[in-house]
């Protein structure tokens, strides 16, 4: 009988095609009927930050570089993953990703929880030569980025290119982007305090290459690197209520 019904389905042209629409109409139902919902099911964070100038730069070279083709951003609710890589990753923690930049190709490591892993200098070695420090990685070199400078002129474009998606930054922000992208890797600059006051105290702010006197975009890859898994504490309620 299902024999049948397929070779007759399968010879009709326009029995086919609309039996064709209907399958696709039931999985594109299913796919798009929960954004209606988004709202109720994305996790509230009223910790949450936008990322600083530096750490959008950083990430438009993660995503120029092609990183994340290798590396995912999204921690699974397997066991073995959460053992491995920390907390599952939660819908809000990708609430100022534009584009999200979850992956599902691991020829690296999951990097949601890289954030504050290892040390600065750890990350500029590996980024240098991934075998300096991991052995056995089959990862590129990328030292160009400690010679190449970052560039500083066009970043208050990009904070106003994602405030039209939706990121909050503010017309305050916009203003000082270039300040604020040289100060986070300058600490006894002036600019430095400018960068906590808008974007809060716990913000990295250092010489994330070494050179305090000179913005590469080994510094911009680095600071974003610090920051992944830390815009906010909604996977670590513990760790957030022993912080108040």
């Amino acid at each position: 009988m299902a024999e049948f019904f397929h070779r007759k389905v399968e010879r009709t042209a326009i029995g086919f095609v609309l039996a064709i629409v209907a399958v696709s109409s039931i999985g594109g139902l299913i796919e798009i009927a929960p954004l209606f919902t988004i709202k109720e099911t994305v996790e509230a964070a009223p910790d949450m930050r936008v990322y600083t100038p530096l750490e959008l730069a950083g990430r438009n070279i993660y995503i120029r570089e092609g990183c994340y083709a290798c590396h995912s951003q999204m921690i699974r609710t397997l066991r073995d993953e959460v053992e491995r890589y920390g907390p599952y990753s939660l819908a809000v923690e990708s609430k100022y990703d534009h584009p999200m930049l979850w992956g599902s190709k691991r020829t690296g490591p999951d990097l949601a929880r890289v954030g504050g892993k290892y040390s600065d200098v750890w990350h500029v070695a590996h980024l240098i030569n991934p075998r300096d420090v991991v052995p056995e990685s089959v990862m590129p070199k990328y030292a160009w980025l400690q010679r190449n400078r970052l560039r500083t002129d066009d970043i208050g474009l990009h904070l106003s290119a994602q405030r039209a998606v939706g990121v909050p930054y503010t017309d305050e922000m916009v203003a000082n982007a270039g300040r604020d992208l040289r100060g986070q890797a300058s600490p006894d600059s002036d600019d430095a305090t400018g960068v906590r006051t808008r974007y809060g105290d716990a913000t990295n702010v250092r010489a994330f290459d070494g050179d305090p006197q000179i913005l590469t975009e080994m510094d911009a890859l680095v600071a974003y690197l610090q920051v992944l898994g830390r815009l906010t504490e909604a996977a670590h309620p513990t760790r957030a209520a022993a912080a108040k």
